[in-house]
């Protein structure tokens, strides 16, 4: 086997990020109704307080400082607007939300503004507009202010903290002790959805996806528009979703890359994730098969899979010291790693290479090089990793309990959550239970003020949806059930390929690209739902 490292320390890309998950298991809401929504109707006395609240216009300037190592595009400036934290009481007390702008290249073809959240929930978005352009067409550049904000509750806009530090979100993710017992699971969810209510209490119950959407229409009256268009990956879907929903007057064009299914927010779209990481997989042990010379993981998918599983086995039982690293790297950060690096064929390189280094460091084999690596990586993968200075560290893990905890009401009952792991442990193990496992939801101290949003076809067929067939985070099954939800207002392109995030993607994803492209910019969206099929090789 010819050992050497793929990648290096300076080239690791953060692999941290979050979207949540799991089956519907026909709960019934704080009234006793079973899966209880709230359609445009119900919501409309609160969505219509917005014609309360005054909004003067965003007075550009300075950004704040990026997280360490992300590049701001020079010509984006940032700003801030103030919205009411409880729209039911539009009077009352006022938080910060953090926007950003990047002008349209072109004066003369500017079309408005597009707003664009990366996912989560949870997940920075402040500087999404210099990232976005990295893969935006210069045309749609050319036709529109990319604008970035930092959803509620979320990095500069009135961040909410459970005062954790970021050795106890790493992995983010609750994994079960390798007998499957949960017990240690359980205490950390109590543990945390205390400190969360004695850290932020006064700002928890108002985190919401509503609440931001009602936001993004106070961002849409500040910026002067009276429409706005929109573009939201993973978590960012439902945002979006929601926001049209609510505000169908408002919106312009939408496209949802990687959808969730709103019907089974939030404990149901994590569970999907289990089965997207068993589908996904495969073309990960077909990569490290091509290359096992490097890899030395076995010549077949099989025998990587095997070699895979064995490693995972030998880190459940003893887990490994990295020099510098604050935590261990056992079986369960290593199924982390995975499955955040199945997320772009791009990682596969690096993340091979991550087996290779753990499985040398295990034989005590590691070159200093590998030692540093895995060092690193270790830090990057933190939830942490992302946070803007000046931001509480466990913010984005702060942010997604909110969003997760006060947009529905999750099981009380721990059996509940036995269940579902011994069941998900043996149809999925490469994740070992881990997304169907308990989350401070569990105990969170405040029931949501309100009903999740019906997403429902109300409105104009404007909204694109962009969706990979092998997305470990966002499945294709979850993909189908936003399009199910938007019915005639949405059009689906489904694209051989896996990963999670279609745009900008070599491959089928440059068909999806183009057809969004075309959508964006010139409104030409496709009439009948199409197929983006892989390039022959």
């Amino acid at each position: 086997m010819k050992k050497k490292l793929l990648w290096s320390v300076a080239a690791i890309a953060v692999v941290g990020g979050f979207v949540v998950g799991m089956p519907n298991l026909g709960l019934l809401d704080d009234d006793g109704d079973k899966d209880g929504k709230a359609d445009a109707a119900d919501m409309a006395t609160t969505a219509a307080g917005l014609d309360q609240v005054k909004v003067p216009p965003v007075e550009w300037g300075k950004c704040p400082a990026a997280p360490d190592g992300f590049q701001v595009d020079p010509g984006q400036t940032c700003g801030t607007v103030s919205v009411p934290l409880d729209y039911r009481h539009p009077e009352g007390r006022k938080i910060e939300i953090a926007v950003s702008r990047i002008a349209a290249t072109d004066k003369a073809k500017r079309r408005g503004v597009l707003l664009l959240n990366p996912g989560g929930p949870g997940n920075e978005g402040l500087n999404q507009p210099s990232l976005f352009d990295q893969t935006a067409s210069k045309a749609e550049k050319a036709a529109y202010d990319r604008i970035g904000f930092d959803p509620r509750g979320v990095g500069h806009s009135t961040p909410v903290t459970c005062g954790l530090d970021p050795d106890e979100t790493m992995p983010p993710y609750p994994y079960p002790d390798k007998d499957g017992s949960i017990d240690k699971n359980v205490a950390h969810a109590k543990d945390a959805a205390q400190r969360c209510a004695k850290n932020s209490g006064d700002l928890l119950p108002y985190i919401t996806t509503a609440n931001t959407a009602r936001d993004m229409d106070l961002v849409r009256r500040a910026l002067g528009e009276e429409k706005i268009s929109y573009w939201g990956n993973s978590y960012g879907t439902y945002l979006g979703a929601a926001y049209a929903t609510l505000f169908p007057g408002h919106t312009d064009r939408m496209t949802l890359d990687s959808a969730v299914d709103p019907e089974k927010i939030w404990y149901g779209v994590f569970s999907q994730q289990s089965k997207g990481v068993a589908v996904r997989f495969p073309d990960v042990a077909a990569y490290a098969a091509q290359h096992q010379d490097e890899v030395g993981f076995g010549a077949t998918p099989e025998a990587v899979t095997t070699a895979y599983t064995e490693l995972l086995g030998r880190l459940d039982d003893k887990a490994l010291t990295v020099p510098g690293a604050a935590v261990k790297l056992d079986g369960n950060i290593l199924r982390y790693l995975t499955s955040s690096l199945l997320t772009a064929d791009q990682q596969f390189p690096m993340l091979t290479q991550v087996w290779r280094a753990t499985a040398d460091l295990a034989d005590g084999k590691a070159t200093d090089e590998e030692t540093a690596a895995l060092q690193q990586i270790l830090v990057l993968a933190s939830p942490s990793a992302n946070t803007s200075p000046g931001v509480p560290e466990d913010n984005a893990i702060a942010a997604a309990y909110a969003v997760a905890c006060d947009d529905v009401s999750w099981p009380k009952d721990v059996k509940v959550y036995e269940r579902n792991v011994a069941r998900d442990r043996a149809q999925y193990p490469l994740t070992a239970g881990s997304q169907a496992d308990i989350w401070p939801c569990a105990f969170w101290a405040d029931k949501p003020v309100e009903k999740p949003v019906e997403i429902t076809d109300k409105g104009r067929h404007n909204i694109l949806i962009l969706q990979n067939e092998r997305d470990p985070n966002a499945t294709l099954d979850s993909g189908k059930g936003m399009h199910k939800a938007l019915g005639k207002r949405s059009t689906m392109v489904t694209v051989e390929a896996g990963g999670h995030g279609v745009y900008g993607n070599p491959g089928a994803g440059e068909c999806a690209s183009k057809l969004a492209d075309a959508y964006m910019v010139d409104g030409k969206l496709p009439a009948h739902d199409t197929h983006c099929a892989a390039p022959a090789e």
